[in-house]
């Protein structure tokens, strides 16, 4: 491993991507609906069923993914610009023609998240792993892609579509996260942080399905980065044993960042089976929040993994908060908070 690659690699990993976590730390609102329990109880999930899944690697499909991605910068202009745009002021049938011009590649990448394995082929330092490192973007103009088309089956009202459309998006997430480098498991955090994005989006829709059961199978953390960060470390032993140090130290403060990420997306995880467990009980009893969490009997409430104690929630009508504080010692923006109004 040469100098310059690590210290490429430390810049990368601080580097907070900007879909993993709020930009201004500021409160997301969502205005819910009652929904009661799916039957069964397991009929929409947000995790491959195993026996959907292949015994292909994924890898090769990935790769067809992006060599399908199309040759039209408008295009991948205009999904950059219909992520951020509410889904009701868009040009819908310019959204469906472009959409269309992904579908080749977006098929690849359904196919690549069914498989159960993802053996990525190892990267060498030098011109090989810039170039890497360059590809990563295609990855990411996949993520948008399918974010689009998630946002246009929600806005239809065809949440089956949207669940399938998030399952390959936090898939393809865990297989990014499985890659020989660290920045391209940042990337998976991103995407992972994208789909779970789309969750908050689909569960304000009055008819959207509840995803408390769904969200109970996603893994934790969605992305896992430990063995990558531990094969970096393993790669120090090269070195004499004070330069080996000096990069550890280096390090360090990078993968705790990297850790702190992955924590990040696991609380996601658990605020949104929070607020589906809100929207189950309002569902099971006249349109009402519950006064405090431990009100809610009809499935367990997550506690915040990354402060370790239960989430803060707080009623007034109905209206309610919930919130976690940032972890000590880091950032005010790594706190999490929700403003929800249910419409009883």
């Amino acid at each position: 491993m040469k100098h310059t690659l690590i210290c490429f690699t430390i810049l990368l990993s601080v580097a907070v991507p900007a879909e993993a976590s709020r930009s201004s730390g500021g409160p997301v609102e969502l205005t819910l609906h009652p929904a009661k329990a799916p039957e069964p109880l397991n009929k929409y999930r947000l995790v491959p069923n195993s026996d959907e899944q292949t015994d292909a690697d994924a890898a090769p499909l990935y790769e067809k993914a992006v060599q399908s991605l199309p040759q039209d910068s408008q295009a991948h202009e205009k999904m950059s610009q219909w992520r951020t745009i509410p889904a009701d002021q868009w040009p819908r049938q310019e959204v469906l023609l472009t959409l269309q011009k992904f579908e080749p590649a977006l098929q690849f990448v359904e196919q690549a998240a069914k498989c159960k394995q993802c053996k990525w082929p190892a990267v060498a330092p030098g011109p090989a792993a810039d170039q890497h490192t360059k590809e990563l973007s295609k990855y990411r103009q996949l993520a948008f892609a399918l974010e689009v088309r998630a946002r246009l089956q929600i806005a239809q009202g065809q949440y089956n579509q949207a669940i399938g459309t998030l399952r390959t998006g936090l898939a393809m997430a865990r297989h990014l996260g499985e890659g020989p480098t660290l920045v391209q498991g940042m990337v998976g955090i991103s995407v992972a942080a994208l789909s779970l994005r789309k969750v908050e989006e689909m569960v304000q829709s009055q008819d959207a399905p509840n995803l408390y059961w769904a969200l109970q199978d996603v893994p934790k953390p969605p992305v896992d980065l430990t063995k990558t960060m531990e094969l970096e470390l393993a790669n120090l032993k090269s070195y004499n044993l004070l330069v080996r140090k000096q990069f550890e130290e280096q390090l360090k403060p990078a993968h705790d960042r990297i850790r702190l990420q992955m924590g990040t997306l696991t609380r996601q995880v658990a605020a949104l089976q929070c607020v589906e467990a809100l929207r189950l009980y309002a569902g099971a009893h006249d349109g009402k929040l519950p006064n405090e969490l431990s009100d809610i009997t009809e499935v367990p409430v997550p506690d915040d993994p990354l402060g370790q104690k239960p989430f803060v929630y707080q009623r007034t009508g109905s209206q309610a908060v919930l919130e976690a504080p940032a972890p000590k010692g880091i950032e005010a923006r790594f706190a999490m908070r929700y403003l929800l109004n249910l419409k009883e």
